[in-house]
């Protein structure tokens, strides 16, 4: 057997969703580094005709989904005589995730689209890595029900919730569990004052001095809901009360995450930041392989300092927790609305700190439904879109509290 190879007699076939995206190009680098492991038999992508033309002819893969029409004709037309089956839409991306024979799944495009082909591969009983937050926030309860019942394995690829899988692996399930202790770097704005945010450009937004991720995530990241979607998954994946979960701002972004048990002892996750190590332990696990990163020296680290959120700075945090108490159809709205307003900050469409403002105002328009099926779920995701955008449009944003 090589040294590349997991212990499994064959490579692990995988397919990959949204491998033109950050998530699926660090993907593809583990891939890279362990070509015996892992055979990339489905690539599905939105509109990036070029990037994916280019992993389809190096990959062979033996089919490509494009969400988009228009891009799955352009992709057709250049893959004729490869060998290679080009699928579109929703249909086509489905296609892709519960392709014949595929071992694992991974997870990677960004939004609600993401939720059916998820739900579908897992109802297959096929392993799911998901970086998808939409996934497990929208749709937790209906995911991990059909997980149980086709016994395919959710394995978290983001940092911070691979870092809790990681650390309660050894735990006697959830039994001597205290709180999880999800770690935040705390954005690129994290000692931005309040009253800059009106002035907050996309660039700066979009400057995280840690980590390497599309542009939504790190949006996310500079509001801080990209923790409160983590703190969502956290509370679906390991089946825990909201209340047992805390965030701690970690600037260094060493300590991924850590848990608390009953004795009060803790348990940690560290390591350098990069993506690839939790991709690649979601791919391998149970098992380990040598991953392509720098290794953590905490000797040339020096100091790892802890501080508690503002959540005052950074509402959307709140807004989190509001709506996984609520749970029903408002963790939908959270995530809808917030595709519409970091889309609309991004295109120069509001301001930084209109974008708490645009969500919270949703989340208060929304009509609660308390235990939804997938339709209801998807119908609350697509009328927070339409009424997010319905504010900015008419201009009916609140306006921001002074500082």
């Amino acid at each position: 057997m090589s040294s590349s190879q997991t212990p499994n007699s064959r490579a692990k076939r995988i397919a990959i969703l949204g491998s033109t995206g950050s998530i699926g190009v660090s993907t593809l680098s583990v891939v890279d580094a362990h070509p015996d492991a892992f055979d990339v038999v489905a690539l599905a992508a939105n509109t990036s005709v070029d990037a994916i033309e280019r992993q389809a002819r190096l990959l062979r893969p033996e089919i490509v989904a494009m969400h988009d029409l228009d891009a799955a004709g352009e992709l057709r037309t250049r893959l004729r005589g490869e060998g290679i089956e080009v699928v579109e839409g929703v249909e086509g991306v489905i296609a892709a995730a519960t392709w014949p024979g595929v071992d694992l799944m991974l997870s990677g495009i960004v939004g609600g689209v993401g939720i059916l082909p998820t739900l579908e591969a897992v109802r297959q009983g096929i392993d799911i890595a998901f970086v998808n937050k939409e996934v497990l926030v929208l749709a937790g309860e209906l995911i991990m029900e059909a997980a149980k019942e086709s016994g395919a394995r959710i394995l978290p690829v983001d940092s911070e919730i691979s870092a809790i899988f990681q650390c309660l692996q050894d735990a006697r399930g959830l039994r001597d569990l205290h709180n999880i202790y999800l770690t935040a770097s705390g954005g690129p704005l994290r000692e931005t004052p309040a009253e800059a945010f009106g002035t907050i450009t996309p660039e700066e937004a979009l400057n995280h001095p840690n980590w390497d991720m599309g542009p939504k995530v790190t949006v996310d990241s500079a509001t801080l809901l990209n923790k409160g979607f983590e703190v969502i998954e956290a509370r679906w994946l390991f089946d825990v009360a909201i209340d047992r979960i805390r965030v701690v701002v970690h600037p260094q972004s060493i300590v991924h995450s850590y848990v608390e048990f009953v004795d009060g002892s803790v348990i940690a996750q560290l390591g350098v930041p990069d993506m690839r190590t939790p991709i690649q332990y979601a791919l391998t696990y149970p098992e380990r392989l040598p991953t392509p990163t720098d290794r953590l020296d905490l000797v040339k680290a020096a100091s790892l300092t802890f501080e508690a959120p503002d959540m005052e700075r950074f509402p959307c945090l709140g807004y989190a927790f509001e709506a996984a108490r609520a749970g029903g159809t408002m963790p939908a709205v959270l995530s809808g609305a917030d595709e519409v307003a970091v889309a609309a900050f991004l295109a120069g469409g509001i301001r930084f700190d209109e974008i708490p403002l645009l969500v919270h105002a949703t989340m208060q328009q929304h009509e609660l439904r308390a235990r939804p099926s997938l339709t209801e779920i998807l119908d609350a995701d697509a009328w927070a879109r339409k009424a997010a955008q319905t504010s900015i449009d008419t201009g009916a944003i609140p306006t921001p509290r002074p500082t």
